[in-house]
């Protein structure tokens, strides 16, 4: 009798995590889809500011998010073909992945967080760097629009005010034809329009242009960071839950060949 109690248990263990895994399945699928979307969002939305950044960590942090949402789509259909067949081998499989996944998006976490203690430092070495020195140079188109788009999305004007211009390599040529700012920090745009620095034409932000885009890109990383993060804790979960199912397989596969 308890021979037969016992079995009906692990059966009822059995179904149960069977239904788990695949509510788990969906959430993995809705969350997969949040890390693919902040991912393509992240490189569409900000591609023309990744110009602007001495180091590549933000743009990879992004790249990573969108190949473990791509591998989430693929292994979230992996998983539940598994669990409706109920192959160790499959399910061995679905198991290495979340734990693959799970790696990479603890990655895409950390990189996220440890660039976003650094981010400061780097916009203040660099950013006034790039401006006056790259803008509406030979070759540098990228960071000229990167910094046109800039200082009107933010209506911002120099880095950290409109008088980073004036030692510019821009400014202090002939194709500026006497301008003191570029057109792109006047509030309406008009051929020639940055000959007059007036707070009437240009703006004039506390800060510059720095404190916006550091306001800005550290937003966008502590996302980055936390979706990563929450998403893989997600795997986890699932991976202890896949390990769990493959074990009562194991033991099912063990008592059935022992009644042979």
């Amino acid at each position: 009798m308890s021979a037969v109690y016992k079995d009906d248990q692990e059966d009822w263990l059995t179904v149960c995590l069977k239904y788990l895994l695949f509510v788990f399945n969906f959430l993995f699928w809705v969350g997969g889809a949040a890390v693919l979307g902040v991912g393509v969002w992240t490189v569409l939305e900000k591609s023309d500011y990744l110009s602007l950044l001495a180091s590549s960590t933000f743009a990879v942090s992004a790249y990573i998010l969108i190949l473990a949402g791509g591998l989430v789509v693929v292994t979230g259909f992996l998983g539940c073909c598994a669990v409706i067949r109920e192959q160790r081998s499959c399910l061995s499989m679905y198991f290495f992945c979340l734990l693959v996944i799970f790696l990479i998006e603890l990655v895409a976490g950390v990189l996220a967080y440890v660039y976003y203690q650094r981010l400061s430092e780097e916009l203040k070495q660099h950013l006034n760097q790039t401006m006056t020195e790259n803008y509406a140079q030979p070759g540098k188109e990228a960071i000229t629009l990167a910094v046109d788009r800039l200082q009107q999305d933010f209506k911002c004007c120099g880095s950290n005010n409109s008088h980073d211009w004036t030692m510019s390599v821009y400014i202090l040529s002939k194709p500026a034809d006497g301008r003191v700012v570029p057109d792109s920090c006047c509030k309406t745009i008009t051929p020639h329009c940055g000959k007059r620095d007036h707070p009437s034409n240009i703006y004039k932000v506390e800060g510059g242009c720095i404190t916006k885009l550091e306001q800005f890109l550290a937003d966008h990383l502590l996302v980055i960071g936390a979706v990563g993060i929450g998403v893989a804790c997600l795997q986890l979960a699932g991976a202890v839950l896949t390990a769990c199912f493959i074990y009562l397989l194991y033991k099912e596969e063990e008592e059935d060949f022992g009644t042979l």
